[in-house]
């Protein structure tokens, strides 16, 4: 199927990366799994993928490492697909308040959250011969003042802002949005006691599920018309 189109989702192997790369092989592109440390859960995304019928790639790389995704996007010049779509899905979440957090734990969370989208999305257009689109996956965090996540909170709304300057950037070929899921997936660094108590406030009282943050993915993969914006799918937690 070398006539299919290549979709790069980092931090494909597991949780919404995951749910990013099959509803993009479901819409008939290959895949380009990016993982960091998961390569068992990166293979089964990609057999789940060629189950779909197209064609799946793994990648290991260390975003936070300029020179690593100088190789990952090497990596992909070997590939006989055209670059189409890029989603920035990695990301770091460190639990520290404003007078715990180190200058190490910012960094890391910046380099990952914020400076390896920029660097992607970089080299993604720089290959998108035909256009293409890009999305960045922030979070409703971006619009909140979680003091707990202070490292996190800020990079994704750098990110927001970053997507708006890629946008006219790379505009009229290139498409450049995001999307902010509220909750979705509990974390090891969120009790089940807290998740618990976050989704009561909910107005609509429940976790999404990971289809439905992918939904708008291919909202934005359908409309040609949409540069710049953020699509929040978060159940009313913006409400809240």
């Amino acid at each position: 199927m070398s006539e299919a189109t290549l979709a790069i989702i980092t931090g494909a192997a597991h949780r919404l990366g995951r749910a990013f790369a099959l509803a993009l092989a479901r819409r008939g592109h290959a895949v380009l799994v990016h993982y960091h440390s998961g390569a068992r859960d990166a293979e089964q995304t990609a057999d789940e993928i060629r189950s779909v019928g197209v064609p799946a790639f793994t990648k290991r790389a260390d975003l936070r490492e300029a020179t690593q995704i100088e190789e990952l996007y090497k990596f992909v010049d070997t590939l006989p697909h055209p670059l189409q779509v890029l989603v920035n899905s990695a990301a770091l979440m460190t639990r520290a308040d404003a007078r715990s957090l180190t200058v190490r734990a910012w960094d890391e969370a910046f380099d990952l959250n914020l400076r390896a989208a920029f660097l992607c999305a970089q080299q993604a257009a720089a290959r998108m011969r035909e256009g293409g689109l890009i999305v960045n996956v922030t979070d409703v965090a971006a619009q909140k003042a979680w003091h707990a996540y202070p490292a996190y909170t800020v990079s994704k709304a750098a990110l927001e802002s970053l997507t708006k300057v890629l946008a006219r950037a790379y505009a009229p070929a290139i498409r450049v949005n995001a999307i902010a899921p509220g909750l979705v997936l509990r974390s090891d660094i969120v009790s089940s006691e807290q998740w618990d108590r976050l989704i009561e406030r909910l107005p609509l009282q429940r976790p999404a599920d990971t289809a439905e943050i992918a939904a708008a993915l291919d909202f934005l993969a359908t409309n040609q018309y949409v540069t710049g914006q953020t699509i929040v799918v978060d159940g009313g937690y913006s409400l809240i």
